[in-house]
């Protein structure tokens, strides 16, 4: 449904900003659910039923907890192709609403499918629903991003964007304690399986995600700028994609921070993608302890959101990063010291990990969403360039999880990746503090504090 309204009149407006908030409430049962949690142990339950640790797929044999990360990698290479294209279409043609419809259709029904994955004879709808699901929630979010600025103004960013995330944690975290209640209480629901039971979580997840993100699609203005495109759509997309390149290629700031980026949010995304699979993987902790540490991270991660963006309008939004990044990395050493060695039991020095994770976490994604729109030049083109952004946030993921995944499988030990996940949080600050160098003059008399 098409709603135009005056640029003037979206800024700041309460309704738009709560709707657009909302979406994360909506798509985040899939980060949490599918991502984080029950597909991750429920995947690597069925996977190694024969047990073994090996599984066969399209004829070759894998590492079960490897082929989950090499299929989110496969999900992420392809969003990272087509998303600059598809953005750049999308600011030409003004449909970016319609082009986020798309793909959170695609992602709310990709997880429904995983409901009929329920044997190792269904494998390839597991593998395949979560690649999809994958591609529909990345696609997704590049547009969802780029409304930031055009429903905020910069001095407002970090806190619309940490209101997004905050929603995003609380409302996935009540599912997820619903889906809790029938795989650990199936009397509840008539006496069904944990396995049935956790097959209804997936479909409630696209449930949910389709449902709720009808509220943001509603309210949500489409066509801001009311351009109206003549010709082809995908030449004039790649026109407009090379003409915010060349835009791009001439600010310091924006490149430095997007390299930035890339290499801490690599640490990042791998850390969300694989904690579940450390945890089960190398520690072997019960399935329950895990669950109950991703919801201590949910919660957690709101008080992080709003934390970081305080000290963001306190120190800066480079100080702050800063400040996110060195917990990381104590975070990183902390995981790989997480043994007897020390006198410390496993379960608990993985709980107070956690909770650490959780803090940094809801901190560092808020942040760095709003840094990046703060950074812009004054523009219509939002989605061409958050189109970079998204790019450098999957590429990094792909690569993030694929070393992470290779290297288990070469090794046999989850902890040798670890190495690795230090030296991008490592390589990221050292490029953000490049940009505080140059920060005094490069935002010399700006009234945005970055």
């Amino acid at each position: 449904m098409e709603r135009k309204r005056n640029p003037s009149s979206i800024k700041g407006n309460k309704k738009i900003i709560g709707a657009w908030a909302l979406y994360d409430w909506a798509n985040s049962s899939y980060s949490l659910v599918i991502t984080s949690s029950l597909f991750p142990i429920y995947f690597h339950s069925i996977t190694t039923g024969n047990g073994t640790n090996s599984v066969k797929f399209l004829g070759r044999a894998y590492n079960s907890d490897s082929l989950q990360t090499y299929a989110i990698s496969i999900a992420f290479l392809v969003i990272a192709a087509l998303n600059p294209l598809l953005s750049s279409i999308a600011d030409y043609s003004g449909k970016k609403k319609k082009f986020m419809f798309f793909f959170s259709t695609l992602g709310a029904c990709a997880c429904a499918s995983l409901f009929f994955f329920d044997s190792l004879s269904t494998l390839w709808i597991g593998v395949l629903g979560s690649i999809l699901a994958a591609i529909g929630y990345a696609g997704s979010i590049v547009f969802y991003n780029a409304f930031l600025p055009e429903i905020a103004s910069p001095p407002d960013q970090d806190k619309v964007s940490a209101k997004g995330f905050a929603m995003g944690y609380i409302g996935s975290s009540l599912l997820l304690i619903f889906s809790l209640t029938m795989i650990m209480f199936p009397e509840w629901y008539g006496g069904i399986s944990k396995g049935m039971a956790t097959r209804l979580a997936f479909l409630l997840v696209g449930l949910w995600w389709f449902g709720f993100a009808q509220y943001t699609f509603y309210h949500l203005p489409d066509n801001v700028y009311n351009r109206k495109p003549k010709g082809r759509y995908i030449f004039n997309g790649y026109l407009e994609l090379k003409k915010v390149w060349k835009e791009l290629k001439h600010s310091s700031r924006l490149k430095n921070f997007l390299l930035s980026f890339f290499f801490y949010n690599m640490g990042v995304q791998t850390v969300m993608y694989v904690a579940t699979l450390f945890g089960d993987g190398e520690l072997h902790l019960p399935a329950t302890i895990l669950i109950v540490v991703i919801l201590i991270i949910q919660f957690v991660a709101i008080a992080g959101a709003y934390l970081f963006s305080g000290l963001s309008g306190r120190y800066g939004n480079l100080n702050a990063l800063t400040i996110s990044m060195v917990i990381w990395i104590l975070i990183c050493i902390g995981a790989w010291f997480c043994d007897r060695r020390f006198g410390i039991n496993e379960q608990t020095m993985f709980i107070i990990l956690a909770a650490f994770v959780g803090l940094v976490m809801g901190g560092i994604q808020s942040l760095s969403r709003s840094t990046y729109s703060k950074l812009l030049p004054e523009t219509i083109d939002h989605a061409s360039y958050f189109s970079f952004y998204d790019v450098s946030d999957k590429l990094g993921t792909v690569l993030g999880t694929f070393l992470f995944g290779y290297i288990n499988e070469v090794t046999g030990s989850m902890r040798n990746s670890i190495i690795v996940l230090i030296s991008f949080f490592l390589l990221g600050l050292i490029l953000l503090l490049r940009i505080k160098e140059e920060q005094p003059a490069s935002l010399k008399g700006t009234h945005i504090r970055i």
